[in-house]
């Protein structure tokens, strides 16, 4: 077993998963899954993991009392080799953030793997904005990185986005994103807009998605990448902002220039909260609406707020 790794000690609970990353001494994802336990009265814990060890984690999942586990980098691909089945949001993303036990006929555990960070993006939209603001327009997705295949994800299937538009200063990550989305069935009609004369052409969008760091643009494709995402902001069409960026601050940057251009924010928090719930509906075999989602929004609130001081 390795030699870097503290293994938690679970046998003061009756059930335990592990969020199992590294580095993950930011994540609230225990915090999340301890209100959700707590507030229904069951004696788990989800114990942070902090690896890179593979083999250690797949023996701690054979304890009997082990329920599933929050998989992250630089996990969430590296898992897949391991599991015994995959859900339709596993399989297509092609990365697992979330190992859940089914039992088989014969009752041998099978280890499986979904992908609730799709599911986090389109709950962030459903539970906070009219769908009538983003149903059957353009969307748009900035970033290159894995948050923003999920996003193009969440809004091909399920928040009938009519066309994707792509902003980044990296072009080269943007045909990453466009290749692989297309690759696995969902790539149709993901356009990069490079420059603010395109922007200006095309159809306004209804939903938005950062998936990038909060900072200040210096760069000259910085730079234009933020005049192109103005632009779009400044159509006469408002949406609905999902700023994933929550650390160290969930007020960032485009938040600011998004809600001074008259569009709804909304906190990546909440894609946080949602895709942990949707964790604990498999993990629970409780729906979300039956999850102490309120509970859940305020320790995060908290949390946050001490981090601040």
């Amino acid at each position: 077993m390795s030699t870097e790794t503290r293994i938690p000690e679970v046998s003061q609970v009756e059930r335990h998963g592990y969020l199992f990353g590294y580095p993950i001494a930011h994540s609230m994802s225990p915090l999340l899954h301890k209100t959700v336990y707590d507030n229904l009265g069951l004696n788990w814990r989800q114990y942070p993991l902090e690896s890179r060890d593979m083999d250690l984690f797949l023996q701690l999942i054979k304890h009997p009392q082990f329920y599933g586990a929050s998989v992250t980098m630089p996990h969430k691909v590296a898992i897949l080799k391991h599991l015994d089945g995959l859900t339709q949001e596993g399989a297509d993303v092609g990365a697992v953030n979330t190992l859940f036990i089914q039992e088989d006929a014969a009752g041998n555990r099978l280890f499986m793997g979904t992908n609730t960070d799709v599911i986090g993006i389109r709950d962030a939209f459903a539970y906070n904005v009219d769908s009538a603001k983003f149903h059957n327009r353009p969307a748009l997705v900035i970033g290159g990185g894995g948050a923003a295949r999920s996003a193009v994800y969440a809004l091909r299937k399920w928040m009938k986005a009519s066309a994707i538009y792509l902003i980044n200063r990296d072009p080269d990550e943007v045909r990453a994103v466009i290749s692989e989305c297309t690759a696995r069935g969902y790539g149709d009609s993901l356009i990069h807009v490079a420059t603010v004369s395109q922007a200006e052409r095309l159809e306004g969008v209804g939903a938005i998605v950062a998936c990038v760091p909060n900072f200040t643009p210096s760069t000259a494709p910085e730079r234009e990448a933020r005049k192109v995402l103005e632009c779009f902001l400044q159509k006469s069409h408002k949406g609905a902002v999902l700023e994933m960026c929550y650390h160290p601050t969930t007020w960032t940057e485009i938040a600011e220039i998004s809600q001074n251009a008259a569009w709804q924010v909304v906190l990546g928090t909440e894609a946080l909260i949602y895709q942990g719930l949707e964790q604990d509906r498999y993990w629970t075999g409780k729906e979300v609406k039956q999850l102490p989602v309120e509970k859940v929004q305020q320790a995060i609130a908290v949390k946050l707020s001490e981090a601040k001081l």
